[in-house]
């Protein structure tokens, strides 16, 4: 690589629109068991960063309107746009959506990975390392 490429490092967040932050709230922190981020500064929107694991990378819930259809998406996540996760063990997190009553697919390609939707219909996929 030249030295007037850009050097990209990794993301640093991804973000998801919410129509109801506490729905949100409820969903990745306490069904998925992130960490809310205290970090997040005073924006003019309602909203909540989420930690992923210890690298410094979020996940942010932003409090504003979408003017992303939800009806007629594929049901498997993966046929759709998406954020992808890394976590340690899939089995916790598939209890959790089970307790909770939330659909997900397994992926397609035979890995270990599961797609599900947040309450605002954004795909997410959860790949086990």
């Amino acid at each position: 690589m030249s030295s007037d490429t850009p050097a990209f490092l990794h993301i640093d967040h991804h973000s998801v629109l919410s129509a109801d932050i506490g729905k949100s709230k409820f969903f990745f922190h306490t069904i998925l068991g992130l960490e809310i981020d205290p970090a997040r500064p005073a924006l003019s929107f309602d909203g909540l960063w989420f930690k992923l694991g210890s690298s410094g990378q979020t996940l942010h819930c932003i409090c504003l309107p979408s003017q992303d259809p939800v009806d007629n998406r594929p049901e498997h996540g993966g046929l759709d746009r998406h954020v992808a996760l890394k976590i340690s063990s899939l089995d916790p997190l598939v209890a959790r959506l089970e307790a909770h009553a939330i659909f997900y697919t397994k992926s397609k390609s035979g890995r270990r990975a599961i797609f599900f939707r947040d309450p605002d219909g954004n795909a997410i996929e959860v790949i086990e390392a």
